[in-house]
């Protein structure tokens, strides 16, 4: 089920730029309350509980990799992570990054954003932080690119 809400998305997402005008769109067409935000978040909140999502954990982070660059996910890879006020590891995204907050506690805030989008571009960085609670963090990386630093 989630492999098709994120080919849903992505089709819409193919060929755009990662850019700040990419997040206002993301945010105003399918933002915190629309149709594909809670579609996302419910199937990955009953993957958590059935164990399928973020099966791994490192510094206090669960994490995962659900599904690999694809041509039907218009080139994404997909990954989720749970956060619990916690800082992550420093990374680099070549070809950008875009991000899906769903936090699990209210007030819970991922790089100083609530729930909805946001969209980091092309050779942008960043140490992902999760402050006042716990939230989790879809991400989609053009290729499945990342680059951890030190």
């Amino acid at each position: 089920e989630l492999h098709r809400q994120i080919a849903r998305l992505t089709s819409r997402l193919a060929g755009r730029e990662l850019n700040p005008g990419l997040q206002d769109w993301l945010n105003r067409e399918h933002g915190a309350g629309s149709k594909t935000f809670r579609e996302i978040e419910q199937t990955c909140q009953l993957g958590l509980a059935e164990g399928w999502l973020c099966q791994h954990e490192a510094g206090g982070i669960r994490y995962g990799r659900v599904f690999k660059p694809a041509a039907e996910l218009h080139g994404f890879s997909v990954d989720v992570v749970d956060m619990d006020d916690v800082v992550g590891p420093h990374h680099r995204h070549p070809g950008g990054e875009i991000d899906l907050v769903m936090p699990l506690d209210e007030a819970a805030r991922f790089d100083g954003h609530g729930a909805g989008w946001v969209v980091y571009e092309p050779g942008s960085a960043h140490q992902p932080t999760v402050s006042n609670g716990r939230a989790l963090v879809l991400y989609l990386l053009p290729g499945g690119s990342i680059e951890f630093t030190r």
